[in-house]
């Protein structure tokens, strides 16, 4: 990781689908001054009521997608895999800016937000960047949903799922987000989802935009998409690319190695939840790891 902040040299547009609203979105990535942090800004509410910073306690649903919501009540959907992609080109700040709800799908992935970063350029900034370090262990579980993570020296994920399907069956990866790992192993994998569980889907309002454009779509014992697969086993590393976008709500990188079974964003959440409680869990530290850069442990923010 880069010892100092970075944010994008220059404002860049993309446009898509929601993959549960279904409403059409138009999407800009702007640069942030150093310590601004991820903040997604709602152009088409009232003039002060639409930004919403992009960390832990401002997650207020986490059904299907992570939903980032403010005090006026203003949200925004499906942040996840925008947020994976600039946890792993390491972006620290920046304002998203968007016409709508929900983050556009794209293809389900998070390649196409790499894509609009690495057109964009990526600035690195006069300002020192921090990681967060664990120092003890730190599990929770939710349901059959186990995840946990330990001191470490670097940001690593073993991710094991197991689906009643005999496409997806049982998935194992385990991967060390260094050296490009996540721009060409993480990245392209699709969110996916169950061709009989659709119309249950939409009838409680999700999946609305959802088609084989931006989802692998499963029907009983094949893959229904025309291109079939990207990745033998993409469906294990879509969930570690939501775990990475998931964990970059704590405002920083952590160093530490998460062994998850089954999570989802909600236990990805609880995680967070469960290592900030105590302040013994963790610290500040600089980059690269080994400098003494450890300092009080920031509160995570009131909702605002």
């Amino acid at each position: 990781m880069r010892a100092n902040q970075a944010s994008v040299e220059r404002t860049v547009h993309c446009s898509g689908i929601g993959l549960h609203s279904g409403v059409d979105v138009a999407m800009s990535l702007h640069p942030a001054s150093p310590g601004d942090g991820i903040r997604v800004r709602r152009t088409d509410v009232a003039p002060g009521t639409g930004e919403i910073p992009c960390d832990l306690a401002h997650v207020v649903n986490n059904r299907l997608s992570t939903v980032l919501g403010n005090r006026h009540g203003v949200t925004v959907a499906t942040v996840e895999h925008l947020m994976a992609a600039l946890a792993g080109m390491g972006i620290d700040n920046a304002v998203v800016t968007l016409d709508g709800p929900e983050i556009p799908a794209m293809d389900g992935s998070a390649a196409p937000f790499v894509e609009l970063i690495e057109r964009a350029g990526i600035e690195e900034q006069d300002a020192p960047r921090r990681a967060i370090r664990l120092r003890k262990p730190v599990t929770v579980e939710r349901g059959e949903a186990c995840i946990s993570m330990t001191p470490a020296d670097a940001f690593s994920i073993d991710f094991r799922i197991e689906f009643d399907s005999p496409v997806i069956d049982c998935q194992e990866m385990s991967i060390a987000l260094a050296n490009g790992a996540f721009v060409d192993d993480i990245a392209p994998a699709r969110t996916f989802g169950f061709v009989d569980e659709v119309d249950r889907l939409r009838e409680a309002g999700f999946a609305l935009g959802a088609s084989v454009d931006n989802a692998i779509a499963i029907d009983r014992q094949r893959v229904v998409n025309s291109d079939g697969l990207r990745f033998d086993d993409e469906f294990v590393r879509h969930k570690i690319l939501d775990c990475v976008g998931d964990l970059y709500l704590a405002g920083a990188p952590i160093l530490a190695r998460i062994v998850a079974v089954k999570s989802g964003h909600a236990a990805n959440h609880d995680l967070l939840h469960a290592m900030f409680a105590d302040e013994d869990n963790w610290a500040w530290c600089d980059i690269p790891p080994g400098t003494n850069g450890e300092s009080v442990p920031r509160p995570v923010p009131a909702v605002g």
